[in-house]
């Protein structure tokens, strides 16, 4: 299977190459734009004008000429001084994403760059070689410079590479393998580490993987809300077209879907008046977060295919432009807001846990617990989810807010977009955990009352769940029982299987 570069790009190519290694290929079109470019800049190179980032220094440096008989060295100087990353590295995942949107921003034809360099990253993302990078050092403008940066270095002989899980010194590795390094040319170092394209290619996976979560958020409040008899007209079609938020109604939808059948719902308004909020208010809470990631999904899928280097050429006009949009902002904006969206599905699910394990509130034994008191039961299980919560909630401070000033004052205000995305990673794993407390909670929830039918999708995902976990009669390790309740909502298999029991549930 392959992708094939030319003009657009989805969040499933990305995907498709980041994780199932599907191969990258060129178009023929968009090797001739790409040398197109390329001739333009050669051209340039005859003349004694200044132009940024070809023939002059970066940043502050923007009106110091560089001699033309130095260019090589000068672009391997430019990669090593921006090596300088630090903390993890990032997964394979994310650097083979950010290498395809590299790519498929070159490919467009505004950026100069040589095939030759174009080339050998395709190489490297088809033999599954790849470059070692370290996630923290990037300001998010002028782009991803760091770790764009370290993704280059094995082009000239220098960093390493992760190869069938090893890590190699990337000199050597290629010397063994008989490839030569790549000799740069002008502006390739520049075009090259100048972009957004760790952002976006970290941020298109939390898109793909939070698609599924906002899914399972529906599914585990589902469970709850029959573990805690709650009130079916809480998502009557009726009240929701009033406020007309589109979250808001096709949420409802959801939950109605969900529950259909289910003889654990109430019904009739004379045995119960109404429900916390948890549980009344899931349409409108998850809703308003449905609505913010379809915000920042048709933010990323805009960016997946931006060309975000600088200058940008302009052959076919004879024009070179010198702006600004390898900026982060539009992302550390998005990624902010969808950090808030995903922590508040945690808040209401965390509440939601509480109402199940509080005897006070649920009617029933403490803590889920038979023999309580000698049992804990699940009562740390809440106290698990408290603290994610409350983690998330330090995560969500905005970092699109803050700024310092870089490059002698010339680069005076920074997205920080790379650490909104790096912290919604965080906040999106949290879920997951959040989540797979408020399933398990609610299956025990669940058994300790009167067995009567589920709902039409509820069922399944009880069923699913008890397949493999078993219902808590005394303490155990209940990392374990977390962990697979984990490794079941992640998997794409359980909810194709869900709609097609019970029909679609997009947003």
């Amino acid at each position: 299977m392959k992708v094939i570069i030319n003009k657009e790009l989805s969040i499933d190519d990305i995907i498709n190459v980041s994780r199932n290694n599907y191969k990258v290929e060129l178009s023929i079109e968009a090797i001739t734009r790409i040398n197109n470019c390329r001739e333009y800049i050669d051209n340039l190179n005859q003349t004694e004008n200044l132009f940024y980032g070809i023939n002059t220094g970066l940043g502050d440096l923007c009106d110091t000429l560089v001699d033309n008989k130095l260019q090589d060295k000068y672009q391997q100087n430019i990669l090593l001084s921006h090596s300088c990353g630090s903390g993890d590295r990032y997964p394979i995942e994310v650097v083979r994403a950010a290498m395809t949107l590299l790519v498929n921003s070159i490919a467009k034809g505004y950026s100069g760059t040589s095939l030759e360099v174009v080339l050998f990253y395709i190489m490297m993302l088809n033999e599954n070689i790849t470059p070692v990078v370290p996630q923290k050092g990037s300001l998010g403008a002028s782009g991803d410079l760091v770790p764009l940066a370290h993704t280059a270095l094995p082009l000239i002989g220098y960093g390493s590479v992760i190869y069938k899980d090893k890590i190699f010194d990337s000199k050597k590795f290629f010397e063994i393998r008989n490839i030569k390094p790549v000799s740069l040319k002008s502006k390739d170092a520049l075009s090259i580490i100048n972009g957004t394209h760790y952002m976006t290619a970290l941020g298109t996976l939390i898109i793909y993987d939070s698609y599924k979560m906002l899914k399972i958020a529906d599914c585990s409040a589902s469970l709850t809300i029959e573990a805690l008899n709650g009130i079916i007209n809480n998502y009557n079609s009726k009240i929701h077209e009033l406020r007309n938020k589109d979250g808001q109604i096709k949420t409802a939808k959801i939950m109605n879907l969900l529950l259909n059948g289910s003889e654990y719902v109430k019904k009739d308004p004379s045995m119960k008046a109404q429900d916390a909020y948890s549980i009344r208010c899931i349409p409108q809470v998850h809703g308003a977060s449905k609505d913010a990631y379809n915000y920042v999904k048709d933010t990323i899928s805009t960016e997946i295919n931006a060309v975000t280097d600088n200058p940008l050429i302009f052959y076919e006009d004879d024009e070179i432009i010198s702006g600004g949009n390898f900026h982060g902002q539009p992302l550390a904006i998005s990624f902010d807001f969808l950090c808030v969206a995903l922590s508040e599905l945690c808040n209401i699910a965390e509440r939601r846990i509480e109402r199940l394990v509080n005897h006070n509130l649920s009617g029933l034994p403490a803590f889920l617990a038979n023999n309580s008191g000698y049992n804990s039961g699940l009562m740390i299980l809440q106290y698990s989810a408290a603290s994610l919560v409350s983690e998330n909630k330090v995560l969500s401070h905005p970092a699109s807010v803050d700024s310092i000033p870089s490059s002698a004052n010339q680069e005076d205000h920074v997205s920080m977009g790379s650490i909104s995305t790096r912290k919604c990673l965080e906040i999106l794993k949290n879920l997951r955990r959040v989540l797979s407390i408020e399933i398990m909670c609610a299956c025990q929830a669940i058994d300790m009352q009167e067995k009567k039918n589920l709902g039409n999708g509820s069922s399944f995902i009880y069923q699913k769940i008890r397949e493999k976990i078993s219902f808590v009669e005394n303490d155990r390790l209940f990392y374990n029982d977390l962990n697979i309740i984990e490794k079941i909502i992640e998997s794409s298999d359980f909810l194709f299987q869900l709609e097609s029991k019970m029909g679609k549930i997009d947003f």
